[in-house]
């Protein structure tokens, strides 16, 4: 029977080991860093998980979800079958990458306020990676180490978001409602890094600077618009 242990230990495995990947990532993170992060014997993890792999599974799970599972998983967690990792990250890069006001923007024909548009898309864009950036940080900082993995992270999910938004761009900038820049591509390159920015990598920044949400957000809108949309006459 599989043995079961106090919640709270869970959620503290949980955060010492995302601490863990996060600042080492997938190769060079060990379960004996994750056991001393935690203040616990190295053999004791295995009461909760029965290898690094299960681990990093659980991690990433709780990461997309935002909390343990509901009811907790039996323990000690099992190593996940070969690819299961994998198919849930497609399957959360796959639910996550909706971004309805850009996919919107793509279909309009007719455009009445550029400004407002592109404003609803960055905030759109903004929410969903500041909504997911525990998960976000953790992928993109394993990926290089687990080719799988990097495969689906950089080709589907950050590709496939760069090519919208210069799409978006190519036709807005086709349209005239874009002031004058050299190239689309850089310019979707710089919406889509200075987000990531804000909304994820900042939240890890050594010497975090203290800063009020919903202001980080509407200073980075009005940027990014005012720098690239024409004013409305």
């Amino acid at each position: 029977m599989p043995r079961k242990r106090p919640e709270d230990r869970i959620e503290r495995l949980i955060e010492s080991a995302t601490a863990v990947f996060t600042a080492l990532g997938y190769r060079r993170a060990q379960m004996a860093d994750v056991a001393k992060a935690m203040g616990v014997a190295p053999g004791t993890l295995y009461l909760y998980v029965e290898s690094k792999e299960a681990l990093f599974d659980l991690v990433l799970r709780c990461a997309y979800a935002g909390s343990l599972p509901s009811p907790p998983p039996p323990l000690p967690v099992p190593t996940p079958a070969p690819g299961a990792t994998i198919q849930m990250v497609e399957q959360r890069i796959a639910g996550e990458g909706r971004f309805p006001a850009l996919d919107e923007a793509l279909a309009r024909r007719r455009v009445t306020d550029a400004q407002a548009e592109f404003e609803g898309i960055v905030r759109g864009v903004y929410r969903n990676l500041y909504r997911n950036r525990c998960a976000i940080k953790l992928v993109d900082r394993c990926a290089p180490d687990y080719p799988e993995l990097a495969a689906i992270w950089f080709q589907r999910g950050r590709r496939d978001l760069m090519a919208r938004l210069t799409r978006y761009l190519q036709d807005r900038r086709r349209r005239g409602l874009l002031r004058p820049i050299p190239d689309p591509p850089i310019a979707a390159r710089v919406v889509l890094e200075t987000v990531v920015l804000f909304a994820v990598h900042r939240h890890w920044d050594p010497s975090p600077q203290i800063m009020e949400e919903r202001t980080v957000e509407d200073t980075l809108v009005q940027i990014l618009v005012r720098g690239l949309m024409k004013e409305k006459h």
